[in-house]
């Protein structure tokens, strides 16, 4: 697929890729990443379109450039659940594992940087850097998972909503290298049906919950999709999280 105009640049010149700072990339040496551009490719995909099925044999690693991505799984009686989001510089796709195991959808329109999994795994052995940030990601994504658990299995429909929103909310300050902190503004990548998937609830309780945070203040919406946080610290005190960063039990 072609890739959008607006990342033509970037395509030539990994200086100026929006995630270069987060991405499995971000430790490397001008030479490392010279390597990696030989194995380098970029793949954008429409919203909806199914960028690999669960099972299928993987040939490539890649990052999030731009958009949101969801991993499913299906069920053998046809039920799905959605069980994470691929946010920018996030990393999909598994060294050492040919095949998929989950589903994996652009929610929005998606560009993602790929490299060549074979030519990746042989790399890695040679090159620290990427070795050694790919596996500080991974820690990451245990975290996140581990937080999950906590939300859908501990959490109020309140709570898990302010939780999803101070998840995006981060991610996009950290992108924009922005400090979490006072008056925020994103983009929501998700429509409430698919807020509701995620987050284990009904399509009415999420837009209940939406409206509710909105009547107290606690968000402002323009729009659809645009979220105003007039302060974090007030979001988060609606996650139920501890405030030094653990969890409240």
């Amino acid at each position: 697929m072609a890739v959008p105009h607006e990342l033509t640049s970037l395509v030539h010149d990994c200086a100026d890729c929006p995630i270069r700072h987060r991405a499995v990339c971000a430790r490397c040496e001008a030479d490392e990443l010279q390597r990696l551009e030989q194995i380098k490719y970029y793949r954008s995909y429409q919203a909806g379109q199914t960028i690999i099925w669960s099972g299928d044999r993987m040939d490539f690693v890649a990052s999030v450039v731009t958009g949101i991505a969801t991993l499913t799984q299906t069920m053998e009686d046809g039920r799905r659940q959605m069980v994470g989001l691929l946010l920018p510089s996030d990393f999909v796709g598994r060294p050492g594992r040919s095949t998929a195991a989950y589903d994996v959808t652009a929610t929005t329109d998606l560009v993602m940087c790929c490299f060549r999994r074979k030519p990746f795994e042989e790399m890695m052995s040679t090159t620290p850097h990427v070795a050694q940030r790919l596996l500080e990601m991974t820690l990451d994504e245990l975290d996140a998972a581990r937080e999950w658990m906590l939300l859908l299995g501990r959490k109020t429909a309140r709570e898990k909503i302010a939780s999803l929103l101070a998840i995006i909310a981060r991610r996009d300050a950290s992108l924009k290298l922005r400090s979490a902190e006072g008056a925020m503004a994103f983009d929501l990548p998700l429509t409430r049906e698919e807020m509701a998937d995620y987050l284990g609830l009904t399509l009415e309780t999420v837009s209940r919950q939406m409206s509710a945070l909105k009547k107290d203040g606690v968000i402002e919406l323009d729009g659809k999709r645009h979220i105003i946080v007039p302060d974090f610290d007030a979001l988060l005190e609606e996650t139920g999280d501890d405030s030094d960063g653990g969890f409240l039990v």
